[in-house]
C-alpha cells in the first residue's frame, strides 16, 4: 500500500481518537457507577465486585461512542437464580431508571449522562474454560487485551473499527453477522496494526485461521477462524458470515487501490419513493412478490434469524415450483416483509412428472396405476421411464403464497405464528408502496453495493 494510505489512516486516527476531556468524562461516569455498584453489593449476603469491560476498559472505543459496560462478578458456587436476583438488584440500584433485558440471563440497561450503560451479572470463574454462562469469559478478554495493546495498537484498533463501521461489517449481532469488537482487536493485535491487517486480508483465501495463543486445537468449519486465546474451544469469528468477510476483503483492496477518507465514513442511502421502485422492476422485466405481516415483538438477535430462515424457506419453495428467484431480501420495522424478485411469475397449467424406470417393476406399476385413470396426460413411456403431464398445483407464485401451502415451508416459529394471524401478498406494482416504510432498504436493494 502507498504512502497515501498512511496519510488517510493518520487523518482518520486523529478523528476517531477520544480527546483528554472525553476520556476524563467517561472515567468519571464509570467511577461513579462502579461506586454505586459496590455500595449495592455491600448490602447483599454474598461477596462480589464490579469490573469495567469492553472497549472503554481496553482504551479502544472511538471518539463519540457512548457505550459503557460494567460486569458484576459473583462467586461461581452461587446458583443461577440467586445470580439473576442479585445481579438485577445491583443493576437497578446503579441504574434506577433502567430497564431489564435478557441475553443468556437478565441484566439491566440504562442511560446515565448520555452514556448507554449495561450492567451485567457474571460468574467470577478461575478461567474461561470454566465458564457457567457465555458472558463469564468477557472479563478474561479485557484482561488479555489490556496486557497486550499499547496506545499505538489501540489507535489502530479504533481506525479498524471505524473502517468496519463505514463499510457495514462491524457488529456481531445476528442481523449484521459481522466483526465483533473483540475479534477486531485480536486481528489488529495479530497483524501488529491496521495497515498490515488490511494488506493481509486483501489476499486471504478462506478458510483463514489464526491461533493467537497457540492452543493447537483442531480447526473450526468457518470462513475465518480466530481461536479465542482465553478459551480454545471457541472461534471468536463464529458469527461472521462469508458475505461480510468478502465485503471486508473487497474494501481492503479498494483502500489500497484508491485511498480516501470516505471509506471510513458511514453513509445511509437516500430513501427511494414508490415510483422509483415501480419503474426499476418494470425496466428489469422481473416480478417482485412480497409477504407482509406484523413484525413479531422480538429483540433483533431473535427476530433476524427467524426472518432469514423464513426467507430461505419461501425462496426455496418458489424455486422448487419453477418461479426462479433472482434475488430476495427481508425487511423489518413495524411490519416485516419477505421479498422475492422472480424471473418467472407464471408457469403453464400443466407440469411434467417423471415416474420410475419401467423395469423397476413394483414402483413402476404403482406409478402407472396411480395415474392410469386420472385426468393427467399419460402415462406414456419416454426413454425407460413412465411420464405423465399433470395439472400444476400452483400456476402463479401469488397463488402459492396465498395458499395454505405457505405454512408448510420452513419458517421461523414466531414468523409462522404471525402468518397464521394475518398477512398480505403483494405482487408486481403492489410492492412499490413498501417504499413508505422501507425506503432506505429498497434503495439498497435497487442499487446494491459490496
Amino acid at each position: 500500500m502507498s504512502d497515501e494510505v498512511d496519510a488517510v489512516v493518520e487523518r482518520v486516527r486523529e478523528r476517531v481518537t477520544p480527546g483528554d476531556d472525553e476520556r476524563a468524562e467517561l472515567q468519571a461516569v464509570a467511577d461513579r457507577l462502579t461506586e454505586r455498584g459496590e455500595d449495592a453489593i455491600a448490602s447483599l449476603p454474598v461477596d462480589a465486585h464490579v469490573v469495567r469491560v469492553g472497549s472503554t476498559a481496553r482504551g479502544t472505543w472511538t471518539a463519540g461512542d457512548r457505550d459503557l459496560d460494567l460486569f458484576v462478578c459473583f462467586p461461581p458456587e452461587l446458583d443461577r437464580e440467586e445470580l439473576e436476583e442479585y445481579g438485577l438488584s445491583v443493576g437497578h440500584a446503579v441504574l434506577p431508571a433502567g430497564h431489564e433485558e435478557y441475553a443468556e440471563h437478565p441484566y439491566v440497561k440504562g442511560t446515565v449522562d448520555g452514556y448507554d450503560v449495561d450492567l451485567v451479572p457474571c460468574y467470577d470463574v478461575a478461567d474461561a474454560a470454566s465458564i457457567q454462562s457465555a458472558v463469564d469469559r468477557t472479563p478474561f478478554h479485557t484482561r488479555y487485551l489490556a496486557e497486550r495493546l499499547d496506545e499505538t495498537l489501540a489507535a489502530d484498533v479504533r481506525v479498524c473499527k471505524q473502517f468496519m463501521k463505514a463499510i457495514g461489517v462491524y457488529g456481531s449481532d445476528l442481523r449484521t453477522e459481522g466483526f465483533s469488537g473483540y475479534l477486531t482487536e485480536l486481528l489488529v493485535l495479530e497483524h501488529d496494526g491496521f495497515r498490515p491487517l488490511v494488506e493481509a486480508a486483501a489476499a486471504w483465501t478462506p478458510p483463514v485461521e489464526f491461533d493467537p495463543a497457540d492452543h493447537g486445537r483442531e480447526s473450526f468449519d468457518d470462513p475465518l477462524v480466530v481461536i479465542d486465546p482465553t478459551d480454545p474451544e471457541r472461534n471468536v469469528a463464529a458469527v461472521l458470515s462469508t458475505e461480510q468477510l468478502a465485503t471486508f476483503q473487497h474494501y481492503a483492496r479498494e483502500l489500497a487501490a484508491e485511498p480516501r477518507t470516505d471509506l471510513f465514513e458511514p453513509s445511509e442511502s437516500e430513501p427511494v419513493d414508490a415510483e422509483t421502485v415501480r419503474a426499476w422492476f418494470e425496466r428489469r422485466g422481473t416480478t417482485p412478490v412480497a409477504v407482509r405481516f406484523d413484525a413479531p415483538d422480538l429483540v433483533d438477535d431473535q427476530l433476524w434469524p427467524q426472518l432469514e430462515r423464513s426467507l430461505s424457506g419461501v425462496t426455496d419453495a418458489l424455486n422448487r415450483r419453477g418461479f426462479d428467484v433472482l434475488r430476495s431480501a427481508a425487511f423489518a420495522d413495524e411490519t416485516a416483509v419477505l421479498l422475492a424478485e422472480l424471473e418467472v411469475a407464471e408457469r403453464p397449467a400443466v407440469e411434467r412428472h417423471e415416474g420410475p424406470p419401467v423395469h423397476v417393476r413394483d414402483h413402476a406399476e404403482g406409478f402407472y396405476e396411480t395415474y392410469a385413470d386420472s385426468d393427467a396426460t399419460g402415462p406414456y413411456v419416454d426413454g425407460d421411464r413412465y411420464v405423465v403431464e399433470r395439472d400444476r398445483e400452483f400456476a402463479t407464485a401469488s397463488a402459492f403464497l396465498r395458499s395454505d401451502a405457505l405454512s408448510n415451508v420452513a419458517l421461523g416459529t414466531h414468523v409462522a405464528s404471525a402468518l397464521e394471524s394475518e398477512y398480505e401478498v403483494l405482487v408486481g406494482e403492489e410492492v412499490a408502496p413498501l417504499a413508505g416504510e422501507f425506503g432506505v432498504e429498497l434503495a439498497d436493494y435497487v442499487d446494491p453495493k459490496p
